[in-house]
């Protein structure tokens, strides 16, 4: 994620809505006009003024994360509403690279509209400067929630299951009911935000990509390690089912409670064919207590196997994944415990 430093004063502001349908025209008008400030998707006003007072200038006080794109600050509006300003690190504002992937975001995120996928409210960009303005979620990544040892024994069992059918929902979404199917392409434990409510919301769209049914979608290696399916190792040619593998790999560190690098390096050995559940749980939760959540806990381990398939083609699509969510029907077999 990402947001910018802004100078007011020397810079003529220029406002436009920008609505989805004119995504496309994105670079065209910011080389044309020098500057744009778009907000859509948003019940309220915001100006410049207000998000440099609202972060001081973007002080480091207000920043919560940093990336390899730039940082993210709180913003508290005048209207009390709290949002996320990605900031594109000043001295890479110029790189076409970096330029690239905040275009990349906005155009795909105005494709988007899901309440598993956070919402972009709008963007300012120029020749010196650029952000992105979004919703903001107060629990911040699953991946922090999981490391902190207090906020990780909030996530009981039911909360786990919804985050990854949360997950799931928005991948499936973007993949198969959008006008061209989205690839996230950097699906991690990092890039699921959490709500106050413990909701998930899909993150960081910057890699993500919209295939094109008529090209064979080459691409260059990215997305973070331990995430990434195997088969883009030599093919480099991107898919759905690329997801589909990291969404396994974030189902299985939810109900783990930690990354399963070392049980996935185990799983073609015969050992790891008379799994135990217990063996894939967070230790650091009571063991689930009724039939259902248990069934629910064991529902998600199986799908989540079933996505970490070494074979891209023996992977369920991510609708099929949503579906059995949403059907809520698992049948026990006592052996998988």
């Amino acid at each position: 994620m990402v947001c910018v430093t802004i100078s007011l004063g020397s810079v003529g502001i220029g406002i436009c809505i920008f609505r989805a349908r004119h995504h496309g025209k994105l670079e065209n008008k910011a080389t044309k006009n020098g500057d744009l400030f778009s907000i859509w998707n948003y019940d309220g006003k915001i100006a410049f003024e207000d998000i440099i007072e609202a972060t001081q200038d973007f002080d480091i006080r207000y920043c919560i994360g940093t990336g390899a794109y730039g940082s993210v600050y709180e913003a508290r509006l005048p209207s009390d509403k709290t949002v996320a300003l990605k900031k594109l690190h000043k001295t890479e504002s110029k790189n076409p690279s970096y330029y690239k992937s905040f275009c990349n975001e906005v155009e795909v995120l105005t494709e988007i509209r899901h309440r598993n996928i956070i919402r972009l409210y709008g963007y300012y960009l120029h020749n010196r400067c650029m952000f992105l303005v979004y919703e903001y979620l107060e629990r911040g990544s699953l991946f922090c929630n999981l490391a902190n040892e207090m906020e990780a024994q909030e996530l009981k069992w039911s909360k786990r299951v919804n985050i990854i059918k949360g997950t799931a929902y928005a991948l499936a979404h973007m993949h198969h009911h959008c006008p061209s199917p989205i690839v996230h392409r950097d699906v991690s434990s990092n890039n699921v935000l959490l709500n106050s409510e413990l909701e998930a919301c899909v993150s960081d769209f910057s890699t993500a990509r919209l295939l094109d049914p008529d090209s064979s979608n080459q691409t260059l290696l990215v997305g973070t390690y331990g995430y990434i399916a195997p088969e883009l190792a030599y093919t480099m040619s991107v898919t759905t089912k690329c997801d589909v593998y990291s969404f396994g790999v974030v189902a299985l560190e939810t109900t783990m409670g930690h990354h399963p690098r070392e049980f996935m390096s185990t799983m073609t050995k015969p050992s790891t064919q008379q799994l135990l559940v217990k063996d894939v749980l967070d230790p650091r939760i009571p063991l689930p207590k009724s039939r259902k959540e248990m069934q629910d806990v064991v529902h998600v381990v199986k799908l989540a196997l079933a996505c970490l398939s070494s074979d891209p083609k023996s992977r369920p699509s991510m609708q099929d994944v949503a579906n059995e969510f949403s059907a809520s029907k698992t049948s026990m077999n006592s052996s998988f415990f």
